[in-house]
Parts: structure tokens; C-alpha cells; sequence
């Protein structure tokens, strides 16, 4: 019984002690829909040559 006591105060100090270190930047609303919600940019991908252009011709065109 008592280690489900002592569970609990270090789950409760260790929240507390990320809820303090966060400040007003966590958010508890769970997920966003429409537009509320944030969308990171894709990252650009370098072009590469067509999938029908064969290998020999995509290596010569340079």
C-alpha cells in the first residue's frame, strides 16, 4: 500500500515540476481540427529526374 502512496507523490511532484518548467506553453486542448490546427511546412526535396526518363539519358542530359 505504501509504495502506491510513494507512486503517486513522485508522479504528482514530477508533473508539477514539468508544469512549472512549461508555463503558459503547454497545451492541454488535445487535438486541433481545421484551424485552430498547426501544420509544419514539408521539408523541400531535391528534383530528381522523371521515373520514365531512363538512367542513361537522365546521366547524359547533364
Amino acid at each position: 500500500m505504501w509504495k502506491i502512496v510513494v507512486g503517486f507523490v513522485l508522479f504528482a511532484a514530477l508533473s508539477l515540476f514539468v508544469i512549472m518548467k512549461a508555463g503558459d506553453k503547454v497545451d492541454m486542448s488535445g487535438e486541433k481540427h481545421g484551424a485552430d490546427a498547426v501544420h509544419a511546412p514539408e521539408a523541400a526535396t531535391p528534383a530528381s529526374p522523371p521515373a520514365s526518363v531512363p538512367a542513361s539519358a537522365a546521366s547524359a542530359a547533364r
